[in-house]
């Protein structure tokens, strides 16, 4: 009952690496994140490793977890940073990265944040706007900068396996420019003179169920860029899958990097992979506060909820739920449920559980991706804090919010 080496049972006691779980909790409280930097860095090795045929830089995609202990970790090991906002340049900035190192993506940057980027030396935009195009060349302009490298983003109007919400390379969505609209632009970047017009990007999707709609688009990427030999940096982006159950099956990586590297040869590649590196790295622990028998149903009301964990409740997305102790005891259909006034917020459904009991705590893992990133004060609940363990020692990363700070920015 285990997704990794890092996160597993010894002694019928949940551990993080060579910790007790249940010894952190009781210092910290809960709700709280947990997240394991060994499993972090095996991660990053493992993609490394295993794109290492196509020469490939990494980029982590810091919107999904921005904690600053991950970040430096990451930078430390070569990671460079994908950011879709100036305050996750910031954030890049602040855990050690330099300009260079970063890529600044985003469907809606505002001219101040180009402004900013361009003032931190960032490394390349991906642009997926025809104006954001004349903003770029206006404010490298104003900063008398040079030149600034593009990547036009891609967006092949292929379908990808996945859920609706994670999908960005259709028709319909925001994301991209069509291909008609890339060639009309490069046949007309002379109107563009502090713009290196020298990269292309796609990112079809997150959480990809197989690797046929990412070929695909990579087909009618090649294709389209072919007339145009100064590019030569091609930006595959991230949406790399991990396995949310027990017993889901992931599409071999191997395999998508061999056939990848046989249409790419002699481009350079960047990646932005953030799930793949995070996500099993980290869990949410919860108490539970009340056992409720109610109309058949059994539930387990819960101190975490989805304004700490709003995955379940935004895509009906799947983490194993695990008690801190393993029991032998009676197994149970319950539901686990946060205390939030909304019927959506709910954890589990129908899950097989142990019988347990007031007091008692629940780990949901995979939880390490677009957890805390995306936790909210709704209902007024101060965010919960981080924790970060780094072999056989912890430390808080960032203390749980207080009342105080729900008002902190009131005037």
């Amino acid at each position: 009952m285990v997704l990794n080496s890092s996160i597993r049972y010894v002694d019928d006691s949940l551990i993080i690496d060579e910790l007790n779980i249940t010894a952190i909790v009781e210092e910290t409280g809960t709700p709280v994140y947990i997240y394991s930097l060994k499993r972090v860095l095996e991660n990053y090795r493992r993609l490394r490793l295993a794109f290492a045929r196509l020469r490939a830089h990494l980029h982590f995609s810091v919107k999904s977890n921005g904690s600053l202990a991950i970040l430096r970790a990451l930078k430390d090991a070569g990671a460079g940073f994908d950011c879709v906002s100036a305050g996750e340049i910031h954030l890049a900035l602040e855990a050690g990265a330099r300009g260079e190192e970063i890529v600044f993506a985003g469907v809606g940057k505002t001219r101040a944040e180009i402004a900013y980027a361009i003032s931190k030396g960032i490394s390349w935009f991906n642009a997926e706007n025809v104006l954001e195009l004349r903003y770029i060349n206006e404010a490298a302009a104003e900063a008398g900068v040079d030149t600034v490298r593009v990547a036009l983003r891609l967006n092949p109007q292929v379908t990808a396996n996945t859920h609706p919400y994670m999908a960005t390379g259709h028709g319909a969505a925001k994301f991209g420019l069509t291909e008609d609209v890339i060639r009309e632009v490069l046949a007309r970047q002379d109107e563009y003179p502090r713009i290196d017009f020298s990269g292309i990007h796609i990112h079809i999707g997150s959480q990809l169920g197989d690797n046929a709609a990412t070929l695909s688009a990579v087909d009618k990427l090649l294709r389209l860029i072919r007339p145009w030999s100064q590019i030569r940096m091609i930006n595959l982006g991230g949406g790399l899958p991990v396995a949310y159950r027990f017993d889901e099956a992931i599409p071999s990586l191997d395999e998508f990097v061999g056939t990848l590297a046989s249409r790419l040869r002699g481009y350079e590649i960047l990646l932005e992979p953030g799930r793949s590196l995070v996500a099993d790295a980290g869990i949410l622990v919860a108490e539970i506060l009340y056992v409720k028998r109610q109309a058949g149903q059994i539930f387990y009301i819960v101190d975490a909820s989805m304004a700490e964990m709003i995955r379940p409740a935004l895509y009906g997305a799947h983490h194993e739920i695990v008690p801190l102790r393993k029991t032998d005891g009676e197994m149970i259909r319950a539901h686990v449920v946060g205390p939030v006034c909304e019927s959506a917020d709910v954890l589990a459904r129908d899950r097989r559980l142990p019988l347990l009991r007031e007091g008692d705590k629940l780990a949901l893992l995979t939880a390490g991706a677009y957890g805390m990133a995306m936790a909210s004060n709704y209902n007024a609940r101060p965010r919960p804090g981080e924790v970060v363990v780094d072999g056989e020692r912890w430390w808080i990363s960032r203390r749980r919010e207080t009342y105080g700070d729900l008002v902190r920015y009131e005037t």
